[in-house]
This record gives structure tokens, C-alpha cells and sequence, in this order.
């Protein structure tokens, strides 16, 4: 796997996964998730606050994790609720 060596990359990294952690409790879909990494993601590249070499690592990475499912748990400790708000009656 690759990692991150970099601190900086490192703090984005952690930063990014907790904002689309706290999405997931608000029950944003996964390709809502992968929009807002995008954004991310491009501030980043046009920030120019990492090297080229460490941002695609960072991208690759988050890729990878947002993909996972083991990445994520739902807002109640359930994965099958993760992206489906409960219906109310």
C-alpha cells in the first residue's frame, strides 16, 4: 500500500476522511462523498501547498478508502443504514 510521508499530507488525509465521515452521519451518498473529495482535492492542486508526488498519493489513497465500505460505519453503528435515512412514521 502506498503511504503518506509527508506531514502536511498526512493532516489532508486524516482532515478529508473526518469531513466525509461526519457527511456519512448526515447520509450523504457515496458519490456525494466522492464530489466533495474532489473539491477537496482540487483546492489542493490549485493551492500548490503539497508536491505533485505526495497529492496523487493523497488522491490515490482517498480513491481507495472512500471505496472501502469498511471505511464507514453507519450513524447508528449499522452499515446497513449508512446512506439511508430512517423512514419516519
Amino acid at each position: 500500500m502506498t503511504s503518506l510521508q509527508h506531514p502536511q499530507a498526512i493532516r489532508h488525509f486524516q482532515s478529508l476522511c473526518d469531513a466525509c465521515q461526519e457527511l456519512t452521519h448526515r447520509y450523504h451518498s457515496p458519490s456525494e462523498l466522492r464530489l466533495y473529495a474532489d473539491g477537496y482535492l482540487h483546492a489542493l492542486r490549485r493551492s500548490e501547498c503539497l508536491e505533485s508526488r505526495e497529492l496523487a498519493k493523497l488522491e490515490m489513497l482517498i480513491d481507495r478508502w472512500i471505496l472501502d465500505p469498511s471505511s464507514f460505519i453507519g450513524p447508528d453503528g449499522d452499515m446497513g443504514t449508512l446512506y439511508r435515512q430512517p423512514e419516519l412514521n
